[in-house]
């Protein structure tokens, strides 16, 4: 058996706060308490995570066959191109790529890297000896895509999202608020479908609540779809009920999770979607349209959606927050679900998969 000398990383691009992002870094961690020594190679490099990686071209520097290469793949990047020429035996984790179409309209940049990367997807398996996906939807789709040796490795939370003392001025604010309390947290994306989440928010507030009020965490993927959807809240005479909070801190992330009565999702692409184990480890039900990895993600730990309709998504908030033994079995459920991703857990499946992969080096 030949150990590698090191193992490295290849990923498009980072940013804090950012899932895939937070997974990379954590790896890199976990990898040098293996006693591997371990870099972050990154096309584009979000502010603050400068002196944590290293740019692109420098992945030449250790140029070594005995070298283990990882590449995060979430979007097409000339990153992949990098990746694929390096010398090295070379592994793919696979968080999904969102389907160009949601993008066309809103932002034709990231309509085309959409393309690219799944262009790039059989020359990626064609170098790859082994791969690993963040969902069984994923590995499923890298299988059908001619990768071999496919595992499935649960993206790595971040704690501080799950174990952050909530910011009690925003908590005790929410306490007070009279009315029900939706939360979706996630990028304003069109894939992420605020729009349909704010229609079934109207059926609600129309049909059971008056005072009821929708909280959008989650900073804006362009310009455009955050314009539309205000815009959308405006016209339709809700400004006053929903609140778009835009990138929050992990203190008041918890703190939105811990004083907010639902957590909402009307998601039409997902190939994991880590807010919903945050959601059920903080203790609020979840209901979601049932699309891509979200059944799977949820499992029995919630109320999963078969299609997205504004009416039925409404009635279902209202009878699982008026119906409380089955508000309790679900938060129950979900909390075991959320256990299933603790960061301990995670880490030891990593460092199996790492073990099982240097046997077949």
């Amino acid at each position: 058996m030949n150990t590698p000398t090191r193992i490295d990383q290849v990923i498009p691009s980072i940013v804090e706060k950012d899932a895939v992002s937070n997974h990379t870094f954590t790896i890199q961690r976990v990898l040098h308490e293996m006693g591997f020594e371990s870099e972050i190679y990154v096309d584009v490099i979000g502010p603050g995570c400068e002196t944590r990686v290293q740019e692109l071209p420098e992945l030449e520097k250790f140029n070594d066959e005995k070298r283990l290469l990882i590449y995060q793949y979430s979007i097409g990047s000339r990153a992949a191109n990098y990746f694929m020429a390096a010398k090295g035996k070379k592994i793919v984790d696979y968080h999904n790529i969102a389907p160009s179409h949601f993008f066309t309209r809103w932002l034709p940049s990231l309509a085309a890297e959409s393309v690219l990367g799944r262009s790039q997807m059989l020359p990626l398996s064609k170098v790859s000896f082994a791969a690993v996906a963040d969902s069984g939807y994923n590995a499923e789709e890298l299988t059908q895509n001619g990768f071999k040796n496919v595992d499935v490795l649960p993206i790595m939370i971040d704690p501080g999202n799950l174990s952050a003392a909530p910011r009690l001025g925003l908590l005790n604010a929410l306490s007070e608020q009279e009315g029900t309390k939706w939360l979706f947290v996630g990028q304003l994306a069109p894939h992420k479908a605020q729009h349909n989440l704010i229609k079934a928010f109207y059926c609600y507030l129309k049909a059971y609540d008056t005072q009821a009020h929708l909280y959008i965490v989650g900073r804006e993927m362009g310009p455009l779809y955050k314009a539309a959807l205000v815009q959308f809240v405006d016209q339709i005479g809700i400004s006053d009920s929903v609140t778009f909070t835009g990138g929050v801190t992990s203190e008041e992330l918890v703190a939105y999770y811990k004083g907010c009565d639902v957590f909402a999702s009307m998601s039409e692409h997902e190939g994991f979607c880590v807010p919903l184990i945050e959601a059920m480890h903080h203790e609020i039900p979840v209901v979601a349209y049932g699309q891509a990895a979200v059944p799977e993600t949820i499992g029995e730990a919630g109320v999963v959606l078969s299609n997205n309709d504004p009416y039925e998504t409404a009635a279902a908030v209202h009878i699982l927050l008026e119906d409380k033994k089955l508000r309790e079995e679900l938060v129950a459920s979900g909390k075991e679900k959320a256990a299933q991703f603790e960061i301990a857990r995670t880490e030891e499946k990593f460092k199996e998969v790492v073990k099982d992969l240097i046997e077949t080096f």
